[in-house]
């Protein structure tokens, strides 16, 4: 006869402390997700580039002539110097070392006397492509070619962003904030999706933002979908117009695993978190504000440094406290307060998203070669139960 039922306990200090940890999530479960790499309007025209890393990988988005945004691997497909840096335009991808030139397609024009090099077939060299989804003007790239697409991994939530956010199309980003925290990305997600510390906290937030007593989070897909009303009018920290539109009285947050959190404010004021870890023990924090065009908003200004002056700031001191805690000989994994009927004071979000994060050790040890790669193609055999999203 079973005995009762004991309390789930939070993931050990390893995966938060070990390097290698993090160096088999980079190999796995980062290098086969969906991962943010810019807007849309960071490449608006035909030959603007951005640059950025994935799961240790130096990559960029570029335009082509034909107006499509692919995405490359940074590294030149002569002797791997790096093509680009930073964010630019170019009309042609000259690599800094030998000036072996790329169409903005990705294939190989030509290069300092190539022609004295017997059979060689210039049109066979092209540039490395990653799998690249635009989901709303936000481009998602994923290193893994044989991952379901985003609306797979997270169901509903394109339309559902639509409808708190009916002008999303035209936005672009008016402000990014971005912090650095002293902690493994984990904990700085796991402090993202959940609000059992919210009302301790985040004052401004709580007080001034939404309505803590109906805020809830539950899973969809591989998002973590939080939803609360809209603190009372007379004590909002900005000015809400509800007949804006149906859902203007409302918050609503789409937490995208691993690394991604489109977030709207009553009023319909669209925001994002995107993550970036630097290393096993820290992690870059972004905030995107976006308004129609990037118009410069005053309203959108104003919450933006309300954010990094309270939010963000609050945060920033409790993940890096809890960092330092589990590095304590006396502490233990502890409970999760998991109330079956959910709601503000539970975290029953941190179980499913935990169970995640277990999911992406046990996947990337038990493929430890890690992300497909140019060099050879990687086998689709995985099991899907154990591999968030992706097909047979």
């Amino acid at each position: 006869m079973n005995g009762p039922a004991q309390p789930i306990r939070t993931l050990e200090k390893r995966f938060y402390l070990a390097p290698e940890i993090y160096r088999r999530e980079q190999q796995g479960v980062l290098a086969r997700t969906w991962q943010f790499a810019c807007h849309a309007s960071q490449v608006r025209n035909i030959g603007d580039y951005f640059s950025f890393f994935v799961a240790g990988e130096n990559l960029f988005c570029l335009r082509g002539k034909d107006g499509k945004v692919r995405a490359f691997y940074n590294v030149c497909q002569h002797r791997a110097h790096e093509l680009v840096s930073g964010m630019g335009s170019v009309r042609s991808i000259v690599c800094p070392y030998h000036a072996w030139t790329y169409e903005l397609d990705g294939r190989l024009r030509g290069g300092p006397n190539l022609r004295s090099v017997p059979n060689l077939e210039i049109s066979d060299i092209r540039l490395a492509e990653v799998r690249i989804e635009d989901f709303h003007g936000f481009l998602f790239v994923n290193l893994d070619r044989n991952a379901a697409p985003m609306n797979d991994w997270f169901p509903g939530v394109r339309d559902e962003l639509l409808e708190f956010v009916p002008h999303v199309a035209d936005l672009e980003p008016l402000e990014w904030i971005k912090v650095f925290e002293k902690c493994n990305w984990k904990l700085s997600v796991e402090n993202y999706s959940e609000c059992y510390h919210c009302t301790i906290n985040h004052k401004t937030f709580a007080t001034g933002v939404v309505e803590p007593k109906s805020y809830d989070i539950q899973p969809q897909g591989y998002c973590l979908r939080h939803t609360t009303r809209c603190q009372n009018l007379d004590r909002m920290s900005y000015t809400v117009d509800l007949e804006a539109n149906s859902r203007a009285g409302e918050y609503s947050s789409w937490y995208l695993w691993p690394m991604f959190s489109f977030q709207v404010y009553p009023g319909n004021v669209l925001n994002t978190y995107h993550w970036r870890p630097t290393d096993h023990c820290g992690v870059d924090v972004v905030r995107g504000w976006y308004t129609v065009r990037g118009r410069d908003s005053t309203t959108i200004r104003r919450l933006a440094v309300q954010d990094r002056e309270t939010t963000l700031e609050e945060d920033i001191h409790l993940v890096e406290s809890v960092q330092r805690g589990l590095a304590s000989r006396g502490y233990r994994p502890g409970p999760l307060v998991v109330d079956p009927s959910g709601g503000l004071n539970s975290e029953h979000s941190i179980r499913v998203l935990q169970q995640w994060m277990r999911e992406g050790i046990e996947d990337s040890a038990e493929n430890s070669e890690g992300v497909d790669s140019v060099a050879r193609q990687h086998s689709a055999m995985e099991d899907p139960q154990s591999v968030p999203g992706t097909h047979n």
